[in-house]
């Protein structure tokens, strides 16, 4: 185990380094003064199904292969930086991403995909999810190419504290850029 690993995420966890995790969907130039950002992991998404779907039993799926199916994402809030990133994933791919009904959080949507045949949901492949063994839950890569939702950490320019130039430094060192990704526009890397 990293400890000093575990004091920087004590350090950011008790509020003594103002920093977030977020898709930053406009060039660093137009964030606010005194505010940076850098991007830190790129985390691919997968593709949640209930036992009865019909990519229940996929090792993978593409993309293309999802265009017509109900990819069920409740709780997505129109001007966040999820919803431009989902709403360009749809586009991007021809995706029908369903945002309606309400968010009453994870184990209703859960329950609700592993009852369905015809719903699905993405998840991040890093995200951990305890269901039910009934559930029977299943999740799937998604590739060719792969989407991946791109986390940035952002703070204030002016924080002197050590711990958030450890977890910049972990975080950047971490997590290089995959080849054979999806990222909307937005979130391109300029090439070096």
């Amino acid at each position: 185990m990293n400890l000093d690993a575990v004091r920087t995420f004590v350090a950011v966890r008790s509020g003594t380094i103002d920093a977030t995790f977020r898709a930053v969907t406009v060039p660093p130039r137009r964030l606010p003064d005194g505010i940076e950002a850098a991007r830190v992991f790129d985390e691919p998404l997968q593709l949640l199904t209930g036992p009865a779907h019909e990519f229940a039993t996929a090792r993978a799926v593409t993309p293309a292969q999802l265009a017509g199916h109900r990819i069920w994402m409740p709780g997505i809030v129109a001007g966040t930086e999820w919803a431009a990133y989902y709403d360009d994933l749809a586009a991007a791919f021809g995706l029908t991403i369903e945002v309606t009904g309400p968010d009453f959080g994870t184990e209703p949507l859960l329950d609700t995909i592993a009852d369905s045949p015809a719903l699905a949901t993405f998840v991040g492949e890093r995200i951990r999810l305890l269901w039910p063994a009934g559930h029977e839950l299943r999740r799937i890569p998604v590739h060719g190419p792969t989407p991946v939702y791109p986390h940035s950490l952002i703070w204030r320019g002016d924080n002197p504290h050590p711990a958030l130039a450890a977890l910049r430094g972990h975080l950047g060192s971490a997590h290089p850029a995959h080849p054979g990704t999806w990222t909307p526009e937005w979130a391109q890397r300029p090439t070096p």
